[in-house]
């Protein structure tokens, strides 16, 4: 199982590591904490060295309830960040997370490698076209309604079965609109209640019968914390507990803030498999 990266087949019969780099003031974890180009690129060259094949970056905060952000601030944000990026590291994989295709081109003409939709498509009908055009890897994320309207919509007729539909729907017309390697992530967190993410996690294994690979994005998230009774910052260890879960159960890449602890697990469970 390959994806194509500006001309680079990466393998994902092993499971890779994503880092996440957040560059918005408000994110849920780490907002605000880079909020210059020096530590940005610090940070990024951390994840490079602890073993990430690939660097998220968002400007967009999806946290519940996340104030808007225009498309200015946006690409105000990502821009010059992805240049001083990839002008210091040039052979790094970047993925741009957002909803919009404008965006997702403009990131793309300077380099990004993949695209991370939280809608997969479905907050701007022209997104497809903009992965088609440009023949990069494109994660697709379920979620329902918007970062400010998803908690509202948590319910379901059957959870797995219409996440299922969700994602062979998405598919099939990503695939017609001619986009090739695709990625589906389950989207824990978005438009599920605490017990809907658990019962997801169990059943994660189900989603390799769309026979694309499955990205999973659990790293401090509120499903660990509130769990333990503990908060984001404290939520490392339950972080990786459920990252080897997602791996046994099929996963290809793990999405995380710590690369290193994330590597770390991919190399026991490839020790075990």
């Amino acid at each position: 199982m390959t994806i194509n990266c500006k001309g680079n087949l990466v393998d994902l019969s092993t499971p890779k590591v994503m880092g996440i780099l957040n560059v918005t003031p408000d994110s849920f974890f780490d907002g605000g904490r880079y909020s210059d180009i020096r530590k940005m690129l610090s940070q990024v060259e951390k994840m490079l060295n602890d073993g990430a094949t690939f660097i998220d970056i968002g400007a967009y905060s999806s946290r519940p309830g996340a104030d808007p952000v225009t498309e200015e601030n946006e690409l105000s944000r990502l821009l010059p960040i992805i240049e001083a990026l990839l002008k210091e590291f040039p052979e790094t994989l970047l993925s741009i997370d957002t909803f919009r295709s404008n965006i997702a081109k403009q990131c793309l003409q300077r380099g990004a490698a993949l695209v991370n939709d939280i809608s997969a498509g479905k907050l701007d009908e022209k997104m497809f076209s903009v992965i088609a055009q440009f023949k990069v890897p494109y994660i697709m994320m379920h979620m329902r309604g918007n970062p400010r309207t998803m908690s509202d919509q948590t319910h379901y007729d059957d959870l797995i079965k219409d996440i299922l539909f969700y994602f062979s729907e998405r598919l099939t017309l990503a695939r017609k609109m001619g986009l090739n390697d695709m990625i589906i992530d389950p989207g824990f967190g978005f438009a599920k209640t605490l017990g809907q993410n658990y019962e997801l996690l169990q059943n994660l294994d189900l989603f390799l019968l769309l026979d694309v690979p499955v990205l999973v994005g659990l790293s401090r998230k509120s499903m660990i914390y509130k769990t333990l009774n503990s908060d984001p910052e404290h939520a490392l260890n339950g972080t990786t507990a459920l990252n080897m879960l997602a791996l046994s159960k099929g996963a290809k890449i793990i999405r995380v803030h710590d690369v290193k602890e994330a590597v770390e697990c991919v190399q026991l469970y490839n020790q075990m498999s």
